[in-house]
């Protein structure tokens, strides 16, 4: 696996990728990056060298369009790995639209298992493919954001970036970067 870091108006990110795809995207800065980045899709016996692959180079400029709220839909390969109940939740997760949110409990019902809330929450939590996999869209039935492993102010500025159609302004105070395509790559 090939791992590169990109930069974000959210905060740095850590990029994983294999010849099939994206396997990975985390923030950087999240307490189980590093248990994430083990668990990745790998070859057996491979270990995770830093370095240029094609998918990430496209991961980075899909992410600085995102931001500039000019893509609304990831084209790069992803490569999902997981139990099947897993792998069913991510793949509904991509169905919901830019722009839109849906409660644990209607992801749930979509993947036929009614009531299978905590379930589905786990699942979205075990994510290893942030944003583009977008588990930021579900939030708690009453309207509340629920968990988020970067953050709950990251959920909340990536459901404006949708709503607003761009980053305006940066996360962290202090922090000069702009949503610009050459900020991506450290």
């Amino acid at each position: 696996m090939t791992t590169a870091y990109l930069n974000s108006p959210l905060g740095p990110l850590v990029a994983g990728a294999i010849d099939q795809g994206i396997c990975l995207l985390a923030f950087s800065d999240e307490r189980e990056s590093d248990a994430l980045l083990k668990r990745a899709v790998q070859p057996p016996g491979s270990e995770s060298v830093s370095g240029k692959h094609p998918h990430i180079q496209a991961l980075e400029t899909q992410m600085a369009q995102y931001f500039l709220g000019t893509r609304r839909d990831f084209e790069v390969p992803v490569v999902l790995a997981g139990t099947p109940f897993q792998e069913r939740v991510w793949r509904r997760l991509m169905e919901i639209p830019y722009g839109q949110t849906i409660s644990y409990n209607e992801l749930s019902r979509r993947i036929g298992c009614s009531g299978g809330q905590r379930a589905v929450g786990r699942a979205n939590g075990d994510n290893r493919i942030a944003i583009v996999v977008p588990c930021h869209r579900v939030i708690r039935a009453n309207g509340d954001l629920g968990g988020y492993s970067g953050g709950l102010p990251r959920k909340r500025r990536l459901l404006d970036v949708e709503r607003e159609g761009a980053v305006q302004g940066t996360l962290f105070q202090g922090d000069s970067n702009r949503a610009t395509p050459e900020s991506y790559v450290r």
